[in-house]
Parts: C-alpha cells; structure tokens; sequence
C-alpha cells in the first residue's frame, strides 16, 4: 500500500509517495533524482548506498522509507555547502583517491560520519571507520590519506 513519507534531505523538506518497505535508495535516486548514492550489493554490506541518517553512516538499500520518515539524510550531493565542495571532497581529489568512482560516494559519507564524531582521527581510526566499505580498485590508502588531510584542515 502507497503511503506519504516526510523526509529531510540534504537539509531540504521532500515527500515521497511508496510502499513503507521501498528502500531509501529508491526513493533517493527515483524520486528525489539524487544519484550520488550508488545501489552496490543490495545488502547493506558494500558501503556504495551509505547515507548519514541522523549524522550516521548507514546503508540506504535496505533502511526502508518508514524507518527513514522524519530523520535528517544527508546524501553525498548535500556534504559541500553554498555550491562549494567538502573538505573530504577536496582532499579526496588531492590525493587522486577515486579510482572508478564507484564506492567514493558511500567512503565519503562513512568519513564524514567519523571527522564529525573525531575531528583529528588517527591513520587505524580512519581505517576502521573506512572498513565497511568495499572498493574494488585498490585506492584505500589514497582515501585514508585524503581523510587524514581533510581532518588536518581547519573547522568552520
């Protein structure tokens, strides 16, 4: 049965009409037309579809829209501000650290859960922060580098 689904993403009201079981996912990409979030395994255990979900990383292919309604999802699309991009978005292309392309939105959001709850990480603190996510291309300790230098970067 459809049902109306009040969201708050990227800081911007959205509503979206589905069944309660529809993944976030779905109605990120299908409805809301935010593509950064990537469907990888379909499982949760990949890392390509994480969200923030209330300021944590969480896998967006099996949180169902009912669980979702009402939190704050910030989305890959919504970590920069004013059309400018996230220290993580800048130190990731300093540091060359997107191979493919494939997983960097969920890594992304992963890191940015981890530098707002410890906002000068450790190298082992970012890598087990980093260990849910899968990245096929071998460009983890790039991505660790790039966290490092976005967390050395100053706080606004």
């Amino acid at each position: 049965m459809t049902e109306r689904f009040r969201l708050s993403v990227n800081g911007v009201p959205a509503e979206v009409e589905a069944d309660s079981d529809t993944p976030l996912l779905y109605a990120l990409r299908n409805d809301l037309g935010l593509k950064g979030t990537r469907f990888g395994c379909g499982s949760g255990q990949c890392g390509a579809c994480f969200v923030l979900i209330d300021g944590h990383a969480a896998p967006s292919c099996d949180t169902p829209l009912w669980s979702a309604a009402g939190k704050r999802i910030t989305t890959v699309e919504g970590l920069g501000k004013g059309g400018s991009l996230h220290p993580l978005q800048q130190a990731f292309l300093a540091e060359q650290a997107a191979q493919c392309g494939y997983c960097i939105s969920g890594i992304l959001i992963s890191a940015a859960a981890l530098l707002a709850m410890n906002p000068r990480p450790t190298e082992s603190e970012v890598r087990a922060a980093l260990d849910r996510n899968l990245c096929r291309c071998g460009s983890h300790n790039r991505m660790v580098r790039a966290v490092l230098r976005a967390s050395a970067q100053p706080t606004s």
